[in-house]
């Protein structure tokens, strides 16, 4: 599946796009050794950017042809997301929406299914020049508002 945008810094993390439909998203994730912390555990960041984009890709999947941008995001950490080299998957739902802004939740879960962290986030939807519709590498994209 294609997140839908040229995303440079997820396709380094190394996504995987799983579900993409109905206001929920499903994404998978493998760290790499070069994504964990001094604890040999999958880094908070890595963790906030795959919820962030969990997100994202769920306010996103009730009206493909926009673009979403976090406006607030809060994470909690309930136990550590394995850096083992076993699969992590983060689940997004869309739980409410207005015509400007998108209200969702993500949860990543390990491959024994439990929650290794949670977040909830806002997102303001954002119209794509149609320059950046193909979002070449080399043009980042920069939200229209429609306010």
């Amino acid at each position: 599946m294609n997140f839908g945008a040229e995303i440079p810094f997820v396709h380094h993390l190394g996504f995987t796009l799983e579900l993409f439909e109905g206001g929920e998203s499903a994404i998978g994730y493998t760290p790499l050794p070069e994504h964990l912390n001094s604890f040999s555990v999958t880094h908070g960041g890595a963790c906030m950017t795959l919820l962030d984009v969990a997100m994202a890709v769920a306010a996103r999947s009730v009206q493909k042809d926009m673009g979403v941008v976090t406006i607030e995001m809060k994470t909690s950490f309930m136990r550590p997301a394995p850096g083992d080299g076993s699969p992590l998957t983060a689940r997004g739902r869309l739980m409410h929406r207005t015509k400007s802004l998108a209200f969702t939740e993500a949860t990543i879960y390990d491959a024994q299914g439990q929650a290794c962290a949670h977040s909830t986030g806002t997102f303001k939807y954002v119209r794509r020049k149609a320059s950046e519709a193909g979002n070449a590498p080399d043009s980042p994209v920069r939200p229209i508002s429609t306010d």
